[in-house]
C-alpha cells in the first residue's frame, strides 16, 4: 500500500477519522496537508507527527471548509510545500439529529454549509491543479445514510444524499481527466461524532477511527489504473 511522497489534503482533520487518517498516511510516507477550524488541535497533530518521527510530513492550515479563501489557502499551501496534489479527502462534517419540526433554520444552514458546501468548495479549489496534472483522486467521506434514511435524521441524511449526488455528477465530469472519485460509506464509528462521545459502553464493537484510516489508506494506494468508486464498511455488530 504505497503512498510514499504523495501529497494528500484532508479536511476535518483535527479529530476522529480525519486525524487518524492523517497520522497513518504520514506514517506510510505521504505528505499530508490538514485543515480544520481548530488551530490548536491541528498544532497538536503536527507536533505528534514530528515527535513520532513519521516518514512523511504533516502541514496544518486552520480554516473553515466552507470558505473559498480558506480552502484556496489550503490548496496553495500544498503546492508551495510539495508542488502537486495527489489526493483530496473531504472528511469535514458533523450531525444534528432531531425531528423536522425541531430543527432550526440556523442548524440546517450551518450543517449544510459544512457537510455539503464544504465538500464542493474544497473540491473546486483543487480541481484546476488535478486537471492540469492529468491525475488525482477525490475522496468524500459520506455515510451509509447516503443510501438510507431514519427518523430524526432528515437533516443529516439530506446532507449525505447531497454528497452522493455531487459525487455521481463529479465522477462523470472528471474521469476523462484521469481523476478518480471515491465515496466512502461508513456505518457506526466510535468517535466524538456521537452524543455520548468516544469510548462509551454503548459504542462497544463499533468501528474505530483507526479502522476508517486503514480503509482510507487502502483506497488511496491502489494502482493508477484502479479506482474504487464506492467503499462501504460497517462493524460486524451493525445490521444494514
Amino acid at each position: 500500500m504505497n503512498v510514499e511522497n504523495k501529497t494528500i489534503i484532508i479536511s476535518g482533520a483535527s479529530r476522529g477519522i480525519g486525524r487518524a487518517t492523517a497520522l497513518l498516511l504520514a506514517q506510510h510516507g505521504a505528505n499530508v496537508v490538514v485543515t480544520a477550524r481548530s488551530a490548536d488541535d491541528l498544532s497538536q497533530l503536527e507536533k505528534e507527527a514530528t515527535e513520532g518521527h513519521v516518514r512523511g510530513k504533516i502541514v496544518a492550515v486552520a480554516g473553515d471548509v466552507a470558505s473559498e479563501s480558506d480552502m484556496a489557502a489550503v490548496v496553495q499551501t500544498a503546492l508551495d510545500h510539495f508542488n502537486r496534489i495527489d489526493v483530496v479527502i473531504n472528511n469535514a462534517g458533523y450531525g444534528v439529529f432531531k425531528n423536522v419540526d425541531e430543527i432550526t433554520v440556523e442548524e440546517w444552514d450551518a450543517l449544510m454549509a459544512t457537510n455539503v458546501k464544504g465538500t464542493f468548495v474544497l473540491t473546486k479549489a483543487a480541481l484546476p491543479t488535478l486537471k492540469a496534472q492529468g491525475s488525482g483522486h477525490i475522496v468524500v467521506v459520506a455515510s451509509d445514510v447516503a443510501k438510507r434514511t431514519f427518523a430524526g435524521g432528515s437533516l443529516y441524511t439530506a446532507s449525505k444524499y447531497a454528497q452522493e449526488a455531487f459525487m455521481g455528477a463529479l465522477r462523470k465530469e472528471v474521469r476523462s481527466f484521469g481523476i478518480k472519485v471515491t465515496g466512502v460509506y461508513s456505518g457506526l464509528v466510535d468517535s466524538h461524532f456521537h452524543e455520548k462521545g468516544h469510548g462509551h459502553e454503548t459504542s462497544k464493537g463499533w468501528l474505530q477511527s483507526e479502522d476508517m484510516a486503514e480503509s482510507m489508506l487502502f483506497i488511496v494506494s491502489r494502482p493508477a489504473h484502479v479506482v474504487i468508486d464506492e467503499f462501504m464498511v460497517h462493524p460486524l455488530s451493525q445490521e444494514y
